[in-house]
């Protein structure tokens, strides 16, 4: 059985660690071995205001992460993801997918009109994203700089 839960502050723990031993892995291999920084990134996600941080679990378990907020915008009220997971060794059994439903059903009762979501298209988790209704956005495009560039 699967169900979905709001998280918080009190959760952390288990934040971290779905989250680290997911993106950590392949095909991320993201570095967190700082656990200031960790700790720092996680509590940005979950802790402000807008934040709205779900979990997927299955039997008790926590299984799946999505961590963003809640954006209010000229064109509706948006849902951004920032993380979005499922634990390794449960992907590719439809537990995303499922995921993803039930994270449509929770915020439509928000009176949220669109989720928003960023990721790499070279990754596997484009195709997901594009299988679960998602697309792109024309003429959207992400930007960086760091602070000591020229300007």
């Amino acid at each position: 059985m699967t169900e979905i839960r709001k998280l918080g502050a009190n959760d952390i723990d288990i934040i971290k660690e779905l989250f680290i031993s997911v993106f950590t892995s392949e095909p991320w291999f993201d570095d967190w071995s700082d656990p200031v920084q960790l700790n720092s990134y996680i509590l940005d996600l979950i802790g402000n205001n807008n934040s709205l941080s779900l979990g997927l679990y299955e039997h008790n378990v926590l299984v799946g992460l999505a961590l963003g907020y809640i954006m209010h915008w000229f064109a509706g009220t948006e849902y951004y993801i920032h993380e979005f997971c499922v634990k390794t060794e449960k992907q590719g059994k439809g537990l995303g997918s499922e995921f993803m439903r039930l994270i449509g059903e929770y915020v439509r009762g928000l009176g949220v009109d669109h989720i928003f979501l960023q990721t790499d298209r070279s990754l596997p988790a484009f195709d997901f994203y594009v299988k679960n209704g998602f697309r792109e956005l024309e003429g959207h495009v992400s930007l960086v700089c760091r602070p000591d560039d020229k300007h």
